[in-house]
């Protein structure tokens, strides 16, 4: 996230009495100063550690106990849908085959935003929920992870275009308000293309007539579905990542819990709960063949492909927003790169891994460069990487008009299934859902509660951001690191400053990677459920899309600095880098080739990541 966004983020109310981020007084704990908020994490002290530890005490307790509600799915519906759940004060579990947010979650545009193209298709009503969860993630939940970011959109024509576009606007600008809550965002404003041309001077004079600039916001997808199994994890839901579901157990008709397989130890076991919800993504048709039952709905996979390109190849104080002729395209500010995306194209293939082709990456580049002065060529994409988007199967055969409303159904006794949506309403979507369970346990269930409840490391924080400087000194750390802690782990910081502050040499940059620390691989495996190098590299941090070489370079060093804490042998270090380094050339040639098929299989070569058969 660029500083100047960064710092212009203003989480709502007050944070008097925060501690966070000082050396000498300590850290306040974070998500929760209330005395009920303590009190729902005393019955069994709970822990805001996400480690090995953590993990195998999980695990155990689900072979123990029948669960009210089991969670299927660790990207941010099935996160979210645990923390909703547990925060009930339904006993909760929440399983995952891969790591959080390894599929669909990890690869978005990395934006929260309303969806400014769904007021062209009259989808008032997911425009309008969009917006105001957006306030709420910016304000209260989430304001260390999730930022305001500011686009423009170029206008070709003069009068009509300007009424038509600043008329949508306004509708986005009034749809942001509800229940008093201003929007957390400026609104949006009227350019000339002089003003347009000063602010993006990279723009190319004759590509527009004038602009408009509006709000949005953008988001570290994977490091806030991470967040959000942490959370679930301390407010006491029983998490698992690398736990695969292969089958359902039933009595009758009835689901009654799952069969599953650590797929770190081989270990099989069972998993007992009154209702347990699917909420695997693209994978929801797969899920739901396992227990017989056809469906009523169906989940089709939609390809899009992101390219990162050099801050500096694009002069712009703002992102943009560009119309193609079946969608809209994005060049999102990304630290010391932009995002630029997206494509949306069917996906029939492997749905764990999703290849961008070359026609893909030309697809980006050739919209982009239609109104870039100096045009982006092969040579400027450092990063490359592709997701798959659950959309509601419909009458359309064209993915961009498919739905991205959500469904909750109870498809079976004992099963709800969600599927749909976006990432920016998963709240909404996990609410309906866990509402769906309640409504078949018995005894009345409270209401969601977690319009209320912020991650780990959002209290405090914006108290925390205006003593950066101080922090910086006590530990004799570069403000702009502190700026970088502070909005990736929030007042969680201090945990990752005394890392450094017991072993200095943590505090030093990863090779080819100089936005990320040691601290923070480290800080991964022991806090944040981090079991693989490729974890670390590709979710936990980005480097495996940020640095130039793909995180090459500093693969090596994470891989010991992972092995140190979860104790992997020498033999064990050197493949976790082999795996990672096969990945990567894996999708790097992957990336040449001309079509789907092609791209799926030299991507397949690479094996996946080590686990136990």
């Amino acid at each position: 996230m660029a500083k100047d966004e960064s710092a212009r983020a203003k989480p709502a109310g007050k944070t008097s009495g925060a501690k966070t981020g000082a050396a000498k007084t300590g850290a306040a704990k974070p998500a929760a100063r209330t005395a009920a908020a303590k009190g729902a994490r005393s019955t069994a002290a709970r822990s805001t550690k996400l480690g090995p530890a953590e993990r195998a005490a999980a695990i155990q307790r689900l072979k123990e106990k029948e669960l009210d509600v089991l969670v299927i799915g660790g990207g941010v519906v099935g996160t979210g849908s645990a923390l909703d759940a547990v925060t009930r004060g339904l006993s909760t579990g929440l399983l995952e085959a891969r790591d959080w947010a390894s599929g669909t979650s990890s690869r978005s545009s990395k934006l929260i935003h309303g969806g400014i193209r769904y007021l062209e298709q009259l989808d008032f009503h997911l425009v309008r929920e969009a917006l105001i969860e957006r306030g709420l993630l910016l304000q209260r939940i989430a304001p260390h992870l999730v930022k305001p970011v500011r686009f423009l959109y170029p206008l070709k024509k003069h009068v009509i275009e300007r009424f038509y576009i600043g008329s949508g606007m306004l509708l986005y600008d009034a749809f942001s308000y509800t229940g008093g809550r201003p929007p957390g965002v400026p609104h949006h404003r009227h350019l000339s293309r002089r003003q347009v041309l000063r602010s993006a001077p990279s723009i190319a004079p004759n590509a527009l007539v004038g602009g408009l600039t509006y709000y949005d916001a953008q988001v570290d997808d994977a490091r806030y579905v991470a967040s959000l199994a942490r959370t679930a994890s301390s407010y006491g839901a029983h998490v698992a990542s690398r736990v695969n579901v292969e089958g359902f157990l039933k009595v009758g008709e009835r689901v009654v819990g799952v069969k599953a397989h650590d797929l770190e130890t081989g270990e099989r076991f069972e998993v007992r709960a009154k209702q347990v919800v699917n909420a695997t993504g693209v994978w929801t048709d797969d899920t739901q063949r396992m227990v017989g039952e056809r469906g009523t709905f169906h989940v089709r996979a939609s390809k899009g492909i992101h390219l990162l390109v050099p801050r500096d190849r694009f002069q712009s104080n703002m992102g943009l927003l560009l119309r193609t002729e079946k969608s809209v395209l994005f060049v999102i500010p990304w630290g010391r790169h932009w995002i630029v995306g997206t494509t949306d194209t069917d996906w029939h293939l492997d749905k764990a891994h999703p290849a961008a082709t070359a026609a893909d990456i030309d697809y980006v580049l050739e919209h982009v460069n239609s109104v870039l002065s100096v045009p982006l060529t092969r040579e400027d994409v450092e990063g490359v990487y592709a997701g798959l988007r659950p959309l509601l199967a419909g009458e359309s055969d064209n993915t961009s008009q498919l739905s991205r409303e959500h469904i909750v159904a109870h498809t079976v006794p004992g099963l709800v299934v969600v599927a749909g949506g976006k990432f920016t309403t998963y709240r909404i979507m996990a609410k309906d859902a866990v509402d769906a369970a309640a409504d078949a346990l018995d005894g009345r269930i409270p209401a969601s509660t977690t319009a209320d409840i912020a991650l780990l490391g959002a209290e405090g924080y914006q108290a925390a951001w205006n003593k950066r400087g101080k922090i910086a000194r006590a530990f004799g750390v570069h403000k702009v690191r502190i700026e970088h802690l502070l909005n990736r782990y929030g007042t969680m910081t201090d945990e990752l400053l005394d890392l450094i502050r017991s072993d200095p040499a943590l505090g030093e940059a990863l090779p080819g990677a100089d936005d990320y620390l040691a601290a923070e691989v480290v800080y991964a495996a022991t806090h944040e459920g981090a079991l693989h190098l490729d974890d670390v590299l590709a979710r936990r941090t980005r480097i495996s899309i940020e640095a130039w070489d793909r995180g090459v370079s500093a693969a090596p060093v994470a891989a010991k600095l992972m092995g140190d804490v979860l104790g992997w042998d020498a033999a064990r270090v050197k493949l976790e880098v082999e795996r990672y380094l096969e990945r990567v050339a894996a999708e790097r040639e992957s990336q040449l080739q001309p079509d789907d098929e092609s791209a799926d299989r030299v991507r397949l070569e690479a094996p996946d990541i080590v686990q136990v058969d």
